[in-house]
Parts: structure tokens; C-alpha cells; sequence
């Protein structure tokens, strides 16, 4: 009843592959602010170390680096990209280069 219904998107970091500046559809911008953290390694971001993902998952067995990596996106998310709100993440793995790739459902907040 004259509430917008909100929608939830997909986020890898995949999404990351074209970046654009000064993006105006503010969704485009959002979804293009959380590939970023997604696929940037917490600590090297000069004057913003506590920015992106931590990489202590490394060497983890895959269960334990999901649930960590999932805590870690979910803050990463909330502190620096407050306009989305964390829903869910699935993993792909890359069995032939040993990675996960979370891929990250949010809505957008009004």
C-alpha cells in the first residue's frame, strides 16, 4: 500500500571488471561500491587498512574460511557501504585455483 517493495541483488566480485566514475543511478553505484570491497584484500588500502576482506581465510579448510569470510563480508558491508543491507552469501568454489568466490546477496536501502 504505497510502499516501494524492495529488491534483492547479486554482488560478486566479478563485478568489479569496469569501473565508472561518477555513476548516478545510485543502485549501479552501490552494487559497484560492494565488488569493490568484495575483491579488495583488507590492509592494502593505504589510510583505510580496515577496508575490504581479510585474507586470514588463506589456507583454512573451505567450511571454516566460508563462515569466516561470511562474518567478514557481512561487517564489511554494514561499515562501509550503508545504503545496502546484507541478506545472504553462496560460495563458487575454484577447485583449479583454490578460491571461493562469495557471491553476496544485499537490498538497497531507500
Amino acid at each position: 500500500t504505497g510502499v516501494p517493495e524492495k529488491m534483492s541483488y547479486t554482488v560478486s566480485p566479478s563485478n568489479k571488471r569496469k569501473i565508472k566514475f561518477n555513476v548516478t543511478d545510485p543502485v549501479e553505484s552501490v552494487l559497484q561500491n560492494i565488488a569493490v570491497i568484495l575483491s579488495t584484500p583488507k590492509g592494502s588500502v593505504p589510510m583505510y587498512r580496515d577496508f575490504g576482506i581479510s585474507v586470514d581465510i588463506l589456507d583454512r579448510p573451505i567450511p571454516v574460511a566460508k563462515a569466516m569470510m561470511t562474518a567478514d563480508i557481512k561487517e564489511a558491508i554494514e561499515r562501509w557501504e550503508p545504503r545496502a543491507t546484507f541478506i545472504s552469501v553462496d560460495f563458487m568454489e575454484d577447485e583449479l585455483n583454490g578460491r571461493l568466490i562469495p557471491m553476496v546477496e544485499v537490498e538497497i536501502n531507500p
